[in-house]
């Protein structure tokens, strides 16, 4: 009978050394299919980074994919520091980003002052309400939150969509099922050519660091994380807490999603998040669940998804075979990431 088991034995420099030859690999088997597809691997790198730095504008794309990674992921973050496996960003994302399209839509003429601040503490809001929900079921009757807050995702797409279809409707546009676009008051203002999102994402990596190592409820998530009995034989309330590190997990995913309804869509659809807070898990482990890392995993993606975007109109390449390339490099990463962290071994019968 073969387990797993965790392993402490993969010194850093030795874990950095399997790294950098897991992405090795990675280029390779990818390179292999770029063959396969009948182009030059090394022509399709050289393309993807282009696509991703090769001019001011492509460089503006990759920072505007990057800032809602960064900030869902942080949120996710949060929920894992405490064992909390809220696989939910994605619904808590298109919550967020509904209740501050909502105020948006309702209060298209406010003063831009005032309505984007309210939209912003909308979308907090509106994504950590979301987020309690699963939090106060496992508190209450411990519940499963993996399969709770999946659930949950399906119910927020669902109801964006038919606000989308139905009461919401753009009634000017010609029966095509969309959401009005968002008044000039309602869009995010930009710093050097970039919605403000960069600059609050940025601000958010330094205080989750903050919050998780140098609080007292930093320091309870990770007790709790560690064992809940020794938590509570430390006079935390776990319940409690649990609901106030989810309230704070769904509400920076809420608060990507409306930052990328205001600053980049500029308006609420059900293709709002492409699939943003599943992303984001993967980028919250590959960071080890740490702010700063975080910010660079992000990036890292960010510059993958332009890249494999810009691939498809240089080299014709076909979106799915981008997503292949793109599945192949991440397979290598997250296996590495196994390997470093755990081992087979065979159980004694």
């Amino acid at each position: 009978m073969i387990r797993t088991a965790e392993r402490n034995d993969v010194m850093e420099k030795k874990a950095v050394l399997i790294r950098i030859f897991a992405v090795a690999l990675a280029l390779l088997t990818s390179g292999l299919f770029i063959m396969f597809l009948g182009h030059n691997p090394i022509d399709v790198y050289i393309s993807m980074i282009e696509g991703s730095f090769g001019t001011l504008y492509r460089f503006r794309e990759t920072v505007v994919k990057t800032v809602p990674l960064v900030i869902t992921s942080l949120g996710i973050l949060i929920a894992f520091k405490m064992k909390f496996w809220n696989i939910g960003a994605e619904g808590q994302i298109y919550m967020g980003a509904f209740l501050g399209s909502f105020f948006a839509l309702k209060f298209p003429n406010a003063p831009k002052g005032l309505l984007i601040p309210i939209m912003i503490l909308a979308g907090i809001v509106g994504g950590g309400l979301y987020g309690l929900i699963p939090a106060f079921f496992k508190g209450k009757y411990d519940t499963n939150e993996t399969l709770f807050t999946l659930m949950l995702n399906y119910i927020a797409i669902k109801w964006v969509t038919y606000l989308q279809y139905g009461p919401w409707k753009d009634p000017s546009a010609n029966g095509f099922p969309k959401i009005a676009t968002f008044s000039d008051n309602a869009t995010l203002p930009k710093l050097l050519g970039i919605n403000i999102g960069w600059v609050i994402a940025i601000i958010l990596v330094i205080l989750v660091h903050i919050f998780i190592h140098n609080t007292k409820k930093g320091y309870e998530i990770e007790v709790i994380g560690e064992s809940e009995n020794t938590a509570r034989y430390a006079g935390i309330n776990v319940s409690r807490t649990i609901m106030e590190a989810m309230f704070l997990s769904g509400g920076l995913c809420g608060l990507a999603g409306i930052i990328q309804a205001s600053g980049v869509n500029n308006t609420l659809s059900v293709e709002l998040s492409g699939g943003m807070g599943y992303t984001a898990i993967i980028v919250t482990w590959l960071s080890q669940l740490s702010a700063p890392l975080i910010a660079l995993v992000s990036f890292l993606f960010a510059l993958l998804i332009q890249g494999g975007s810009y691939i498809q109109t240089a080299f014709q390449i076909p979106q799915s075979a981008a997503d292949i390339m793109q599945g192949i490099i991440l397979l290598f990463v997250l296996g590495c990431e196994f390997f470093i962290n755990y081992k087979f071994v065979r159980k004694k019968q």
